[in-house]
């Protein structure tokens, strides 16, 4: 596809001389003009199959008809409100749904914001004021959001350089590709609970000081890491030893994505409070936390002017019941076993990959220069998301080492869209490793 002198190029132009670089992350020249279900159609015509959702946000695909329905009937009836001041009802029932979903022998309650990163400042912010406690911990690989609050909760790579509160004390996941002890017989997860336990909580954040300890079920932007499945009920129990919170950042993982409504239900571990974002509001802004009232019922503001209005919180209503009413988490779970074994026999015959892992429709191929060292291959990592884009698919990669290739397509996904995506991926390899890919297209499309 050739785009010299295209409306594409003519928008991009525009774009960069209009809004500022801090606010982009780009792996490929792409103008969205139209989206339907699992297509992207940009604006010279050309169609993709979408692999990313739009980073995780759209769960029941672009434009589904109830949420659309949902979404216009309710702009008729509201435009908007200011919660903070008198509540709407759409976000009074969406709070009653999202309490009645969380598990959990205890009171629960509801807070609203506009973004993920809303959601997880929320934490940052009310934790220590909850539990009395001030100190917080979270994890390297982390990705919590763009806020000071969420920023300093995260651990990743693209944020190194934002300094963020001095309250977060933050430890290794447990990586079972990269484990913190390669030479160890220890697991991954007794790696990171021993060094939790016998280090971090005795000299540098004291059990007795620790408010909560907030990580992802599965780590997104980490690199799609799948943890041991002893890794999340060891910490529960360690958190209930000191009675420490533990609260999951749910923002990707959660509302159907990795097969199950949330994330954390893999392991059976209850949580104290959980964030979500993104797929809440049907593409519309719409965050929340949910989680033991406690932690909302005090004389500490958190408010937003936007959080919770009509519109989204009608989407957020209606995505509910699209993910039931569509068997959509089943869909995820089914489509994504697909996915991972279609991956895996990918592995068998293209060198790069060196492993693959993930969990329903949240999918990771990490990358390597060399199986045995496991070096990243980075730079191949970004010709096969711009190759994928050529060849018809959008991909993107991720990980702290930029080099893991990462699926999140929407829950309508069919057997048939996966299939011609494992065949572009597929292609895609063997044209990067035939050593045919030229680098200059690269230039300006840094990505991570």
């Amino acid at each position: 596809m050739s785009r010299e002198g295209t409306a594409t190029e003519s928008l991009l132009a525009r774009e960069d001389a209009a809004i500022g670089d801090c606010l982009k992350i780009r792996f490929y020249p792409l103008v969205v003009e139209r989206a339907e279900g699992v297509t992207l159609t940009d604006a010279d015509g050309n169609e993709y199959l979408d692999f990313i959702a739009a980073g995780g946000v759209v769960q029941t695909g672009y434009r589904h008809p109830r949420v659309r329905e949902a979404i216009v009937g309710e702009l008729d009836t509201s435009w908007s409100t200011m919660h903070c001041c008198y509540p709407g009802r759409r976000a009074v029932e969406l709070a009653e749904r999202l309490c009645s979903l969380l598990p959990g022998d205890f009171r629960k309650k509801a807070w609203f914001g506009t973004t993920g990163s809303d959601a997880n400042d929320c934490l940052a912010k009310l934790l220590p004021v909850a539990t009395g406690r001030p100190r917080l911990i979270s994890f390297t690989g982390a990705y919590h959001g763009q806020t000071l609050g969420s920023a300093s909760l995260s651990g990743h790579s693209a944020q190194a350089r934002v300094l963020g509160t001095g309250n977060v004390t933050k430890i290794p996941y447990p990586d079972p590709y990269r484990p913190m002890d390669a030479s160890s017989s220890a697991s991954a997860s007794e790696q990171v609970l021993t060094y939790l336990s016998e280090r971090v909580l005795t000299s540098i954040s004291p059990a007795a000081d620790t408010a909560a300890i907030v990580l992802e079920p599965i780590q997104s932007d980490g690199g799609d890491i799948v943890p041991p499945d002893d890794f999340l009920p060891g910490l529960r129990q360690l958190c209930d030893r000191h009675g420490i919170w533990l609260v999951f950042d749910e923002v990707k993982t959660g509302l159907g994505r990795t097969g199950a409504m949330f994330g954390f239900q893999h392991s059976g571990v209850v949580p104290d409070a959980v964030s979500l974002g993104k797929p809440l509001g049907g593409g519309l802004p719409l965050s929340a936390v949910v989680g033991r009232a406690e932690l909302f019922d005090h004389d500490v503001p958190n408010l937003f002017t936007l959080g919770g209005s009509p519109a989204p919180a009608a989407g957020g209503l209606a995505v509910l019941d699209v993910l039931a009413d569509e068997n959509l988490i089943v869909n995820a779970k089914v489509r994504g076993e697909q996915l991972l074994e279609g991956l895996r026999e990918l592995q068998s015959r293209h060198r790069l990959i060196g492993d693959v892992r993930g969990r329903g429709l949240l999918l990771g191929a990490e990358l390597v220069a060399d199986r045995k060292t496991r070096e990243p291959a980075a730079t191949d990592a970004a010709r096969l998301v711009y190759r994928c884009f050529e060849l018809g698919l959008i991909v993107m990669y991720t990980g702290l080492h930029s080099n893991v290739i990462e699926l999140t397509p929407p829950l309508i996904l069919t057997e048939e869209d996966a299939l011609r995506g494992l065949d572009i991926l597929d292609r895609g390899l063997t044209d990067i490793e035939s050593g045919t890919f030229d680098d200059t297209k690269l230039a300006g499309y840094a990505g991570w």
